[in-house]
C-alpha cells in the first residue's frame, strides 16, 4: 500500500502528529513494516486528524 507522505515533515509539537500525512512518529517508523490491515487502520485515522490540524491551524 502506498504511504500517505506527502513530503511536507513537519511534527506537530502538542499532538505529535505530522502535519502533512497526520500520522504519528510511531505510525511513520512501523508503515514499512506494517500489515495491510494495519496501514488501512492508521489510514482510516488520517482524515479526522488532518481535520483537527487544520481546525488548530486556523485558530
Amino acid at each position: 500500500m502506498k504511504s500517505p507522505c506527502n513530503d511536507i515533515c513537519t511534527i506537530d509539537r502538542p499532538s505529535g502528529l505530522c502535519v502533512g500525512c497526520g500520522r504519528s512518529l510511531a505510525e511513520i517508523g512501523e508503515w514499512g513494516s506494517a500489515s495491510s490491515c494495519r496501514q488501512r487502520e492508521i489510514l482510516s485515522l488520517l482524515p479526522y486528524r488532518m481535520e483537527q490540524l487544520a481546525t488548530k491551524s486556523r485558530r
